[in-house]
């Protein structure tokens, strides 16, 4: 049975992969009038081009929460690539919660997605977890701190949906009733390239 695993997001991105300038260069606009909405298109681009991908572009720390330790010697950890991992810790059944020690387990960055293996002859801990979810893995994820860090496809995707989001301001249009799609076919191409099932 595959352990579901869930990501958040702990701290965003410092940068975005698409600066306001390249967008406005894309989108060929000149003045500042719309700088925030394009802005805002930018972040929602790559929010959405980050879930649709599953993965992390520009350096941010996440949370990988579970309810039960696997029974694999390992922890997939969501939202690739992954640079590291800054700690492991679990809330036993009476409330208190623990830090796992980092001798414990080894970080496998290489693995696409990333993952928490068991160091050798180690286990995962015996403590009786309480219920619900018990376990956080806090870790840091994306390409680099740089938008150069970012491969280019997906900074590709990031403009073209800017693109869309630019010429379609509203959900729907008065020539096209509920017929614009959410995502263009052209920026999930690019995003489905690498997807995994993780």
């Amino acid at each position: 049975m595959r352990q579901e695993v869930t990501s958040l997001l702990i701290t965003p991105p410092a940068v975005e992969p698409v600066s306001l300038d390249e967008a406005k260069l894309h989108l060929r606009v000149d003045g500042q009038e719309e700088d925030d909405l394009i802005t805002g298109d930018l972040i929602a681009a790559r929010e959405v081009c980050e879930d649709e991908s599953r993965r992390a572009f520009i350096t941010q720390t996440r949370e990988a929460v579970l309810e039960c330790w696997p029974a694999a010697p390992w922890i997939a950890l969501p939202r690739p690539p992954l640079q590291s991992v800054t700690s492991i810790k679990y809330t036993d059944s009476q409330g208190v919660e623990h830090t796992w020690p980092s001798s414990e387990y080894i970080v496998d960055t290489a693995s696409t997605p990333g993952r928490v293996r068991l160091a050798y002859g180690k286990w995962w801990p015996w403590a009786t977890l309480q219920p619900g979810p018990a376990i956080r893995v806090r870790y840091v994820a994306g390409y680099g701190d740089d938008a150069e860090d970012v491969p280019q496809k997906f900074r590709q995707a990031i403009k073209l949906f800017i693109g869309h989001y630019y010429e379609n301001r509203e959900a729907v249009t008065a020539q096209v009733r509920f017929n614009l799609a959410p995502i263009p076919l052209g920026v999930r191409s690019l995003l489905m390239v690498d997807r995994g099932t993780w």
